[in-house]
């Protein structure tokens, strides 16, 4: 994904240079400092005057846990235990941490815009002081925005009953281009996803972006909100909007797919070989014909894609073939395959791993609110651990969490001396200095 990920591609190609035992000697408080001013910005909703611990102090250790492996209010709180004099360098803890209960119930008194602010605001903050140190422009590059739902399924149960409610919903915008996710809305229990993707768009600056979504949100409206914003955009089709599928699927016959096979820019073919099986992807894209449907009601779709996609399976020689269909504002196949492909990377790099790596599906926090701020600091340290990869080799993100847990000290300050400018600067001066001699 040449196209939309330069700066991942970058950021993993110097990230090396600060992964050196001089980066390790201190801790690094200057950026604990940054998210702690950050924290600053949310509401403590308890009585003030009152409170025993100060609610940076408590999102820090819920921070610092999840990060080192915690996935429960308990283990929060036996962490905060045993790391209570090494967290004091970093904040004065006072009384000590406090119990489970006491962060599950100040988790569910916050307001989650506010956790989602901080959090997003702490990455994008440091992504973008990466940005500025590396050698390269990659701020040039387009952005891919995937929209995509997730289901919370241990969380539809109430409090003292056994009564079963509708688990949390949460719509997630995700930057597949930074690996963050920049927007997680809860959804009520008595509407759906597309309103609340209209809502989010409406409020960002799509300028230069390229936008996914499955056919849940090829809506005329998302689409015609998404061009406003003077955004592109790469959109499923299915059975939810019948004419507009019924003309791509039709615009798509024996023929014109033997013609665009042997149109340069209309055809693009793609084989990995992964997880014991070989998978092709053929894409075809051609100009947008309209019959079932009306053209205006279509904000700006220029083309129709048809993805082919074949699956060999090695061991069982077992093969089949899927076809899909997509409207796009964009000419450019090459970027669209990359988008296509890049969609799947909001279930297969976020939501998969949110329940995989963080076991936010064994999570049984019934209050809805203190669930969705948590999975926030999950997304957040999510982020966090695909940045320290380049750093800890080749190790999954679940391995990462427990090196966290192991010798926090150490992999701390490596990854977050990787976000501080200077150090990153002079790492890369260092490093080019080598490279001469």
């Amino acid at each position: 994904m040449a196209k939309v990920n330069q700066f991942l591609i970058k950021y993993k190609e110097y990230v090396s240079a600060v992964t050196t035992q001089d980066a390790i000697v201190t801790p690094p408080t200057i950026v604990i400092h940054r998210f702690v001013q950050i924290l600053r910005g949310i509401d403590d909703k308890r009585c003030q005057g009152m409170t025993e611990y100060p609610l940076p102090e408590i999102i820090l250790t819920v921070f610092l846990a999840v990060l080192s492996n915690a996935s429960s209010w308990i283990e929060i709180e036996q962490f905060g235990k045993e790391k209570y004099s090494w967290l004091g360098q970093f904040l004065p803890f006072k009384n000590g941490t406090p119990s489970h209960d006491t962060f599950r119930r100040v988790f569910s008194l916050l307001d989650p815009s506010q956790v989602e602010k901080a959090t997003v605001g702490f990455l994008m903050e440091n992504i973008s002081a990466i940005k500025e140190s590396l050698p390269a422009d990659v701020d040039s590059e387009h952005r891919l925005i995937c929209v995509d739902g997730k289901e919370g399924k241990g969380t539809g149960r109430k409090y003292g009953t056994s009564e079963e409610i509708r688990n949390l919903q949460t719509l997630h915008i995700y930057d597949a281009s930074s690996e963050v996710c920049i927007f997680s809305k809860p959804i009520d229990s008595k509407t759906n996803e597309i309103p609340v993707a209209q809502e989010v768009l409406r409020t960002m600056n799509l300028k230069g972006c390229i936008v996914t979504f499955d056919a849940l949100h090829t809506q005329k409206d998302t689409i015609a909100i998404i061009c406003d914003s003077n955004g592109d955009y790469v959109g499923g089709l299915k059975g939810n909007q019948p004419n507009l599928s019924e003309d791509a699927v039709l615009a798509f016959s024996e023929e014109r797919l033997r013609v665009l096979k042997n149109t340069e820019g209309r055809y693009l073919e793609r084989k990995e070989k992964a997880h014991g099986q070989i998978e092709t992807r053929r894409y075809y894209m051609t100009k947008a014909v309209f019959g079932a449907s009306e053209k205006s009601d279509w904000k700006k779709l220029r083309n129709f894609i048809r993805l082919e996609k074949h699956v060999f399976k090695i061991a069982s020689s077992e093969e089949y073939t899927e076809v899909r269909y997509y409207i796009t504002s964009l000419n450019d196949i090459s970027l669209c395959a990359e988008a296509i492909r890049g969609h799947w990377s909001v279930e297969n790099k976020l939501h998969w791993h949110l329940d995989y790596s963080f076991s936010e599906d064994d999570n049984s926090t019934m209050d809805k609110k203190a669930f969705a701020n948590l999975s926030l600091i999950n997304k957040m340290c999510l982020s966090l651990c695909r940045l320290a990869q380049p750093i800890m080799g080749k190790s999954s993100l679940r391995v990462i969490r427990k090196r966290f847990s192991w010798n926090l000290e150490k992999y701390l300050s490596l990854l977050l001396n990787s976000f501080n400018e200077e150090i990153l600067r002079e790492a890369l001066v260092n490093q080019s200095k080598k490279k001469q001699k």
